[in-house]
């Protein structure tokens, strides 16, 4: 049996009244209602009568009704939405900055956007003490759309070759569509720093740390790739939360502590086996060189057996460490 796939809301920007003037005119009625509640009682204890019910009952419900209208009125900031929901149903988002209007009775939509604190009992769990765990949010369906930052702590991670290692990224993202922020994600920051970290941990686990195969990008050596890579998937992953990636890049690569001084001496011991090979590269092209050279200009012939003997003192000298002392021969080879 196959479970229903729920479809993706999408978002719908939309238009209300302009703050400013409901304000005045709301404020105006409010006034204007009070003075002709106070008017219909003095009048009627002037005149020595009973005040109009009708008239006297209209004036006392105006007035809840026009605070209840007061409730309607928000601001906005720049870079800032508030998702519009009324009995349940999502009506739209404003993404215009200013003060506005709408209808009071949108509410204030889904839980995680209430601020709540949560203490947890550790007592019976035999913990020192309880500690509250507040959940950080926006009151009344409002949406930072500001580019927010997300700095990874390090993460101990396997490499491609199953070697431990410390990773971390920094991410810069924002919120693109409000509606599936709201309604597709229970949480969408804490859907952000799960999926990141997840991410994180598949990426590691793709690449080697160095020393890959020829052409082969390492964590290492290919930053730039990796990080496009941790971006497209950081994407791809963000995209049902409505969500945008900026900026995705590694901030902390580094062995294990338990395996790096180990990775460290071998480091060095492949520096050290690539000077050897660049040297030993240059003394055999200067031999050869010199060779040739003598045999052009016929300065001396040499036989095989002297030629072995000019090539091993030549690449004693020029492969050894340290300082050669040469030793003059007054006789021959053979003597």
């Amino acid at each position: 049996m196959n479970a229903p796939v729920l479809s993706a809301n999408r978002e719908r920007e939309v238009t209300v009244g302009n703050g400013w003037f409901m304000l005045f005119l709301l404020l105006a009625l409010i006034i204007g209602d009070i003075a002709l509640f106070i008017y219909t009682l003095v009048h009627a204890a002037t005149d020595r009568e009973a005040p109009n019910p009708y008239q006297l009952g209209g004036l006392v419900v105006a007035f809840p009704v026009l605070m209840v209208l007061l409730r309607g009125l928000f601001s906005l900031q720049p870079n800032e939405a508030r998702v519009l929901v009324l009995f349940g149903q999502y009506k739209g988002t404003v993404r215009k900055s200013g003060y506005h209007w709408g209808n009071p009775f949108y509410s204030n939509g889904p839980s995680n956007f209430r601020q709540w604190a949560v203490m947890m009992d550790q007592k019976e769990k035999g913990q020192a003490a309880a500690q509250p765990v507040i959940h950080k949010v926006q009151s009344r369906n409002k949406i930072s759309l500001r580019a927010r930052t997300l700095n990874m702590p390090p993460l101990k991670v396997n490499d491609k070759r199953g070697n431990p290692i410390e990773i971390a990224a920094v991410v810069i993202w924002r919120v693109q569509d409000t509606a599936q922020a709201a309604f597709d994600v229970d949480d969408y920051e804490n859907y952000v720093k799960t999926q990141s970290e997840t991410s994180l941990r598949h990426l590691a686990s793709a690449y080697a740390y160095d020393h890959g195969e020829e052409n082969e990008i390492t964590l290492r050596s290919g930053v730039e790739e990796v990080s496009q890579a941790l971006r497209q998937e950081l994407q791809a992953r963000f995209e049902k939360a409505g969500v945008l990636v900026d900026e995705a890049r590694l901030t902390h690569l580094a062995y294990a502590p338990e395996i790096a001084q180990a990775m460290l001496r071998r480091q060095q011991a492949e520096a050290v086996i690539a000077a050897r090979q660049k040297i030993v590269h240059g003394a055999v092209s200067m031999v050869d060189m010199a060779l040739k050279e003598l045999a052009e200009k016929h300065v001396v012939t040499l036989d095989d057996e002297r030629k072995a003997s000019m090539v091993s003192n030549l690449m004693v000298v020029l492969c050894g460490e340290s300082e050669v002392h040469p030793v003059v021969n007054t006789g021959t080879l053979y003597t």
